[in-house]
C-alpha cells in the first residue's frame, strides 16, 4: 500500500476503545519488554515551566513487529482554565523495515489515555487478588475514570471510591461513573478513608507531593500509581516502597529515574542498584507475582514506549481492516 494513513481523534474513537483486544495488545506488549530485545530508548522530556507545560516524546521498536511508533505527548496543565484539554498530541507510525511514515494518528492523547488505562488493568490481573471487589481511584480526571472501567475488565469490581482535591470533581465522576459503569462510585474527601477496606488502589494525580501515606496500606491490598511520569512528580510516600511484599516496575530503569522508586531512593530507603521485578516479567511468566492473599503488592506505571508502539500497530490494523482514515499521497 502507498501513502500514508490520516485518523483524527474521531475516526480512532469509533476504531480503538478501552476493551479486552485492548489490555491485551499492551499485557502482550509488556511481554515483549521482557523476553525480546526491545529497543525502548529513555523518555525525551521538554519542560515549558511559565506555563505549567510539559512534552514526552516516547518510542520504542519490537523485533518482528513490522511497524513502531514514535509519540509527542504535551500537557498542559492551566488549559482548562481556558477551556482547552491538559493532555493533547500525535502518534506517528513509521514501517521498521524502510522507515517509511505508514500512519500518522492525529488523537489528541486518546490513545495514550487507552493505552495507560489498558496497563493499569495488566497490573491488576497480574498482581491484585483475584476476588478484588472494591476500588479506591485517586484522582477525577479523565485517567482516573478510565481506569476504574478498566479495573472492571480484570477483577470483578462492585464498588468503587473516588478521592480528588476538588470535592466537587470527585462528586461529578462518581455520579458519572455510577450511571455508566452500572456499580456505586462514592466520592470520598478522606484520603485515608477512601483507601480502608479496598482490595485495589489506583493514583492517578500529578501530584507533586505525596498523597498515600505509609502505613495506611492493609494486608492483601494492591496499589497501582500512575502520575509519576515526570522527576518532580510524587503520589505515593517513599516509605511505601519499604514496606511493600512486591514492587514491581513497568520498566526499572524508568522508575529508577522518575517514578515512585527514585523517590525512595532519593529518599535513602531503598539502594539505586536494588532489583525489582518488571511487570513483563511477571506476565511471561519469568518472576513470580503475588505470593500470598496478605501481601501488599505495588505497581510504579510511568508509561513506555512499548505501550505506545504496541496499541499504534493495533490502531493501524483496524483502520486497514475497516478503511478507515483518509490516505495521503506524497
Amino acid at each position: 500500500m502507498s501513502g500514508m494513513i490520516i485518523l483524527t481523534e474521531a475516526e480512532l474513537r469509533k476504531i480503538i476503545g478501552l476493551d479486552l483486544d485492548a489490555v491485551t495488545c499492551v499485557e502482550q506488549a509488556f511481554a515483549a519488554l521482557a523476553t525480546k530485545a526491545v529497543a525502548m530508548p529513555p523518555i525525551l522530556r521538554l519542560d515549558i515551566p511559565e506555563h505549567r507545560g510539559e512534552v514526552d516524546v516516547k518510542t520504542a521498536y519490537i523485533p518482528g513487529i513490522e511497524s513502531f511508533a514514535i509519540k509527542i505527548s504535551p500537557g498542559f496543565f492551566d488549559n482548562p482554565k481556558i477551556g482547552l484539554p491538559s493532555t493533547n498530541g500525535m502518534m506517528v507510525l513509521l514501517s521498521s523495515r524502510t522507515g517509511l511514515v505508514q500512519a500518522l494518528l492525529l488523537d489528541n492523547g486518546y490513545l495514550t489515555d487507552i493505552r495507560t488505562a489498558a496497563a493499569g488493568a495488566v497490573a491488576a490481573k497480574y498482581l491484585s487478588r483475584e476476588n478484588a471487589s472494591m476500588a479506591a481511584v485517586f484522582g477525577a480526571g479523565m485517567q482516573a475514570r478510565l481506569q476504574l472501567e478498566a479495573l472492571t475488565l480484570a477483577r470483578p469490581i462492585r464498588e468503587a471510591r473516588i478521592w480528588a482535591r476538588d470535592a466537587a470533581k470527585a462528586e461529578s465522576a462518581a455520579a458519572e461513573l455510577t450511571a455508566r459503569l452500572g456499580l456505586p462510585v462514592t466520592a470520598i474527601s478522606d484520603p485515608r478513608r477512601a483507601i480502608s477496606g479496598a482490595d485495589i488502589v489506583v493514583t492517578t494525580t500529578p501530584s507533586e507531593a505525596p498523597i498515600v501515606q505509609a502505613g495506611w496500606l492493609e494486608p492483601g491490598q494492591h496499589l497501582t500509581a500512575m502520575g509519576s511520569d515526570a522527576e518532580h512528580k510524587n503520589e505515593i510516600d517513599p516509605a511505601v516502597i519499604a514496606d511493600a511484599g512486591l514492587y514491581v516496575a513497568d520498566s526499572l530503569k524508568q522508575t529508577r529515574r522518575l517514578g515512585e522508586l527514585h523517590h525512595a531512593i532519593g529518599a535513602g530507603l531503598v539502594a539505586p542498584d536494588a532489583v525489582f521485578a518488571e511487570l513483563g516479567q511477571i506476565v511471561a511468566g519469568r518472576v513470580q507475582g503475588r505470593t500470598s492473599d496478605g501481601q501488599i503488592t505495588f505497581a510504579d506505571l510511568t508509561g513506555t514506549g512499548i505501550q505506545d508502539t504496541a496499541i499504534a500497530n493495533l490502531a493501524f490494523a483496524r483502520a486497514n481492516a475497516t478503511k478507515a482514515g483518509t490516505i495521503f499521497e506524497s
